[in-house]
């Protein structure tokens, strides 16, 4: 029961992740230790049904609670305390270095190690300030060619929500579907719109599941044949998504209080992100 319990909060944080932006749930996977049995889970789906239905509906659970639960607390937090919040998750991030540092402290470093870790991170510093994205779309109607749109948005959303260091939810900002997204999930709950939300999310949520499972057998490729060059490659993105994130509270307009209470959340969101990833 209490390793149920461990990956349902494990999956509202992932969950959590992949609504900020500049958060990258890849990213939380690998900090909480959960990245490559989720890989593993999703590419053998069949494979284990009963050990993997276990593994993965906890955290399906846990991330489909935080995304209906918390999309519109962390809308507000993020407009009127985005200091706190962010350095939050950064310290979740942070929390979980360790583990993965854990895999390549002892190997030799080689030039196509570095290689992969600047080609990683050189990429999401590319991105970052590549980020003035198209204007929000425009959901309220809907027919063939915007299902199909809606489709591949969900696939490309997947495949950044699966790589570490690239947040989906950055993303969808870049190609104006974020705050669409956002606001269709946000209102769920608004029995007079369901349908029309339904509508939205069906095939978008389609595009996500398809586009999880291409990539996790990508990845689960990558990590068999090449692990340690794979590992420094995530290195990369985790270092450089925290950077970006560093890099964006200086927008910010903070009194001290919001400094204090952040630092303390950073600190609290280290000490989570270590437990969780040796959980």
């Amino acid at each position: 029961m209490k390793d149920k319990i461990i990956l349902i909060i494990k999956g509202f944080i992932l969950g959590i992740a992949n609504i900020i932006p500049g958060v990258s749930g890849g990213t939380l996977a690998i900090t909480l230790g959960i990245y490559e049995e989720l890989i593993n889970t999703i590419s053998h789906f069949f494979g284990n049904i009963k050990k993997n239905i276990n593994f993965i509906i906890p955290i399906g659970i846990g991330a489909i609670l935080s995304i209906l639960t918390m999309s519109k607390l962390l809308n507000y937090t993020l407009e009127n305390y985005p200091l706190p919040t962010t350095l939050f998750f950064m310290g979740l991030i942070v929390g979980g270095i360790p583990l993965i540092a854990k895999k390549v402290i002892y190997e030799k470093r080689k030039i196509t190690y570095v290689g992969s870790f600047m080609l990683t991170f050189l990429l999401v510093i590319f991105l970052t300030f590549a980020k003035n994205g198209l204007s929000a779309v425009n959901l309220n109607t809907l027919n063939f060619g915007m299902f199909l749109i809606l489709f591949i948005v969900g696939i490309i959303a997947a495949a950044t929500m699966v790589v570490p260091g690239i947040s989906g939810s950055f993303v969808l900002m870049l190609i104006g579907f974020y705050e669409p997204i956002l606001d269709t999930i946000s209102s769920m709950t608004n029995m007079s719109l369901l349908a029309h939300n339904i509508s939205i999310l069906l095939p978008f949520g389609i595009g996500v599941v398809i586009g999880i499972i291409l990539v996790a057998k990508l990845i689960e490729y990558l990590l068999k044949k090449y692990e340690i060059i794979t590992y420094y490659a995530i290195l990369g993105f985790i270092i450089s998504s925290i950077i970006v994130l560093f890099m964006g509270l200086f927008n910010n307009q903070s009194n001290l209080v919001q400094l204090l209470i952040g630092v303390i959340l950073f600190i609290v969101g280290s000490i989570i992100g270590y437990k969780l990833g040796d959980e």
